[in-house]
């Protein structure tokens, strides 16, 4: 074999996942068709899972300094749109957002829900791109000894008893394992023979940042007409439009600054002149979802195992979720420490979460329908969130505190993301995860494991009532128990930590 893994694609989910083989010196290579990272507008905005995961890898310092550089050019936005003297405005409640472009107002946020209450600090950082997070784990990817192969194109692959041979032009390389990340028209899930079901697209939208003229007619943020949606802001230059007559003719195509400006002029109906194209990309609200997310030695992970529009953000983080759930479980598989039926615990945790995103898009893409059908059930929906419980059922769904797996165990916390607990020490969980191993934490009750997880005895005074957890790679509570002790960790152990095979 050349790689023990091979992922095809090197956006975000190729990378997170190739990070998360790395730290279990998994050999991988990634195979890249661009020469660099791609500058198109993207995804802009994490959510608190996404937060939380690259927290546990020790991100967070450098998050937040992206963060800070996208603010800078956020108030610049700001500036040029209100005048030099303007200000920031109120800073946003930790998870708001917007559901269909109907704000959720900081004042209708239950604060004290368990579920918001219950992360940590990192889960403040959301103001960070896609192009920050690849930059990142690149150079986390390459300082592991992953292999990061640019301008090199997957044409083919070949499935064998044993591994996959993966064609690139010319070139062929052999692998134990082939993970498709490599995009909604992913050429891994065609080959290998994924089925991918879903609802056509209706709509053809358009994002971009663009030079203009006459962007003062524009109003900020989002906004509905009667034919369409379009959104100004939040940096400069950015726009996006929606139009409700059918999708692209080809989406392949250049996008020129004529097709940018008659689409913004068709939905806002200002007089603006896009003079220059920065960055642009169309996209629809094709809705489908792989059936399963492995077929033999072939995995797929992101946008290859599910695509949907682009309302509500949830695409990156729907695919870093899968990247830092699959990795630790194929690691431990290709090294062979356990057997293949941990990785089908990687379809039956993540497809649910992708199916909910793809009905979360579709809900969106109805209620912005510019017909009275759509506009009577707008009226509906505005109405539930503009109460407590509505919006924080809103804010949870979207900020992603909402998801956990069905794992079985009786403590609430089995199937969730480890709380943002303080120990005595100072250290938080997270800091106890960097390695990418999973962790049993004595709290006072935790018995002896055999030594198949590294064990951290702490005090955690905030939360008497916890005795231990256990912790997979991947942040999510494995097993846990009270101070007065409770059941034991055998059997979570013996799932997602057997005892080594070789």
């Amino acid at each position: 074999m050349d790689y023990d893994v091979i992922i095809a694609g090197g956006g975000p989910v190729g990378l997170m996942l190739a990070h998360e083989l790395g730290l279990h010196g998994v050999s991988v290579a990634v195979l890249e068709r661009l020469t660099e990272v791609d500058e198109t507008i993207k995804a802009g905005a994490i959510n608190v899972p996404t937060a939380e995961a690259l927290d546990r890898r020790g991100l967070t310092p450098a998050l937040k300094a992206a963060e800070e550089r996208n603010r800078a050019e956020y108030l610049k936005f700001v500036r040029e749109r209100f005048g030099e003297s303007a200000g920031p405005p109120p800073p946003p409640v930790k998870f708001a957002g917007h559901f269909a472009g109907i704000w959720l107002l900081g004042d209708r946020v239950d604060e004290n829900d368990p579920d918001l209450t219950a992360r940590g600090s990192a889960s403040l950082v959301s103001g960070v791109r896609q192009q920050d997070i690849e930059v990142l784990l690149e150079e986390r990817v390459t300082a592991l000894g992953g292999k990061i192969l640019r301008g090199v194109e997957v044409t083919g692959i070949e499935s064998h008893a044993d591994g996959v041979t993966v064609r690139a032009g010319e070139h062929a390389y052999r692998c134990g394992w082939l993970v498709g990340c490599d995009g909604g028209r992913s050429l891994v899930r065609r080959e290998a023979g994924f089925d991918f079901p879903g609802t056509p697209p209706e709509i053809t939208g358009h994002q971009a940042i663009v030079e203009m003229e006459g962007h003062e007619q524009l109003s900020p943020g989002w906004n509905r007409t009667g034919t369409g949606v379009y959104v100004h802001g939040p940096i400069p230059g950015r726009i996006l439009t929606v139009e409700y007559d059918g999708p692209p003719v080809d989406r392949d195509t250049p996008i020129t600054a004529e097709e940018l400006q008659a689409s913004l002029r068709n939905v806002s109906g200002a007089d603006v002149k896009v003079t220059g194209v920065r960055s642009a990309t169309r996209f629809t609200d094709n809705a489908r979802q792989a059936t399963t997310y492995r077929l033999g030695r072939v995995l797929l992970a992101g946008d290859a195992a599910h695509v949907h529009s682009p309302f509500g953000g949830q695409g990156l983080n729907l695919g870093i979720g899968d990247a830092v759930n699959l990795g630790w479980k194929l690691a431990a598989v290709a090294q062979g420490r356990a057997g293949e039926a941990l990785l089908d615990t990687y379809t039956a945790e993540r497809h649910p979460i992708g199916a909910w995103v793809l009905d979360w898009t579709r809900a969106q893409v109805l209620l912005m329908r510019p017909e009275p059908r759509a506009l009577a059930m707008r009226g509906i929906v505005s109405d539930l969130i503009d109460t407590v419980t509505g919006t924080t059922y809103f804010v949870k769904r979207i900020s992603g505190v909402w998801q956990r797996y069905d794992l079985p165990g009786d403590h609430s916390l089995v199937g969730t993301i480890v709380p943002g607990l303080e120990f005595a020490d100072g250290s938080r969980p997270a800091d106890h995860l960097h390695d990418g191993r999973g962790v049993l934490f004595d709290l006072g009750a935790a018995p002896e494991t055999g030594g198949r997880v590294r064990r951290v005895t702490a005090a955690c005074p905030d939360r008497p009532d916890l005795g231990g957890l256990l912790v997979r790679p991947d942040g999510v509570v494995a097993w846990a128990t009270d101070a007065s002790g409770g059941e034991s960790p055998e059997r979570a152990l013996d799932t997602w930590f057997p005892p080594d095979r070789r």
